[in-house]
């Protein structure tokens, strides 16, 4: 006499496996949270931050890790079954990501060259956030001054204004 049949056993087994795989990725991650940023050998910027060394470059490196922390959390959605309207809901925080990133090395960066590249950056996601906001019906947030505008991010020498690294929305 079967007790089980083959096609129980299999959902079974996959069952355990997949347990198995998520509890051991689970340890793992506890173990070395380094991990979690998916490049091996590298560390996260908190950690390299506290290397006296870098101690000029601490509030770069403070606010990128804050950006790559939110962005990182604002990612994770709960899905709604729109498959368009989740894509932007987990884009739309990866691009404000980069856009604080860029926003960060307009403000503490010296290359002129990195610095116009990071002035697109801003332009440019701004731009596709807008891009997907709309594709899917969703109101726009009020408008702010463009980062290209005179006055609208501080110099490095002014770089400790309060408002400096708030968020800027398109027109």
């Amino acid at each position: 006499m079967i007790l089980f049949s083959r096609s129980f056993i299999r959902k079974r087994a996959i069952s355990l496996v997949t347990t198995a795989s998520v509890s051991a990725t689970s340890f793992a991650l506890a173990q070395d949270p380094s991990r979690m940023y998916h490049v091996h050998g590298t560390m996260p910027v908190q950690h390299v931050a506290d290397r006296p060394n870098h101690s000029d470059e601490q509030p770069f490196l403070s606010e990128n890790d804050a950006a790559m922390s939110k962005m990182m959390a604002d990612m994770t959605i709960k899905p709604t079954g729109d498959v368009d309207r989740d894509f932007v809901a987990m884009m739309v925080p990866h691009h404000q990501g980069a856009v604080e990133m860029a926003q960060a090395e307009l403000k503490y960066g010296h290359n002129e060259q990195l610095r116009r590249l990071a002035q697109e950056i801003v332009v440019t996601q701004q731009q596709e956030i807008t891009v997907m906001r709309l594709a899917v019906g969703d109101e726009l947030p009020p408008a702010a001054a463009s980062p290209t505008q005179p006055g609208a991010m501080p110099s490095p020498a002014n770089s400790d204004d309060a408002g400096s690294h708030s968020s800027m929305n398109m027109k």
